[in-house]
């Protein structure tokens, strides 16, 4: 198999996009490491994802380092290595940005962000060791436009693709491939993971939104093509050139998405 023999770590792996990426990864043959605020949650997944003779769940809150550092080592005791590490663990916000509280901001920023660079920082130095490794950070379609009512998610998400691109640049002669995963909307329990929603929301109602296992193929694909950035699903990619080119016509489409609709759910 592909992946015999690589040793693979996601954050926020007890659902969702993070375990559809544990379960394509052990799927073609990598020993995967669970990681869950919620270690019964974390191990049920692992039973769904199956392989449990190469899986391993761990609790580990990401905005804690002793905690990432804590699940490194027991990764590093069962498995000797890691090859892949994913910062999958996020929560998300529905507010505006004039009644936002600002304890939400930082709870957000801690989990998104703050957690991101401790996987990061904890796991590079292990990888610098073993001659290479990959990162990969799953932050949202959110880190290339700014959504009303969502603008901290937003936020968190522009820093998580500004700190994934700079780190591919620092880390390319350590032989460790940075790669920044940019989904749209997806049908995931979005609502379950959230520090404040006041309910608002400018979606579309026409958009469904792709499966977290649409997200993990993608994902796994640009890991084999060692690719800087994946955007999914691809039409996104047009939406984003549209806002880089005009920005104004964007907006005045969100805006008139808001009209009427802008409101608690």
């Amino acid at each position: 198999m592909e992946m015999e023999g690589k040793v693979v770590v996601v954050t926020g792996a007890s659902m969702g996009i993070g375990e559809e990426i544990a379960k394509i990864f052990a799927d073609r043959g990598a020993s995967v490491v669970l990681l869950s605020r919620d270690a019964s949650r974390a191990e049920a997944a692992r039973h769904r994802v199956g392989h449990t003779d190469r899986t391993l769940a761990l609790a580990c809150d990401v905005r804690h380092r002793e905690e990432v550092d804590r699940a490194l080592g027991l990764t590093l005791h069962h498995f000797d290595r890691v090859d892949v590490w994913v910062n999958n663990a996020g929560v998300g916000i529905r507010d505006s940005v004039a009644d936002v509280e600002m304890s939400a901001c930082r709870d957000l920023f801690e989990t998104n962000f703050f957690g991101t660079i401790h996987g990061m920082q904890a796991v590079i130095p292990p990888m610098r060791e073993q001659g290479g490794g990959t990162i990969i950070n799953i932050s949202s379609i959110a880190g290339h436009i700014a959504v009303p009512f969502m603008a901290l998610y937003s936020a968190s998400k522009f820093a998580m693709n500004a700190l994934g691109k700079g780190a591919r640049v620092e880390l390319k002669r350590d032989n460790i491939h940075v790669l920044t995963v940019c989904p749209g909307y997806v049908r995931t329990d979005f609502a379950e993971h959230v520090v404040a929603d006041r309910g608002w929301t400018v979606r579309p109602q026409s958009v469904e939104g792709i499966t977290a296992e649409r997200v993990a193929r993608a994902t796994y694909h640009g890991y084999r093509k060692r690719k800087r950035e994946v955007i999914v699903p691809w039409t996104m990619i047009l939406v984003v050139k549209l806002y880089q080119m005009f920005p104004g016509l964007v907006e005045w489409g969100m805006a008139k998405g808001m009209s009427g609709r802008a409101k608690p759910e």
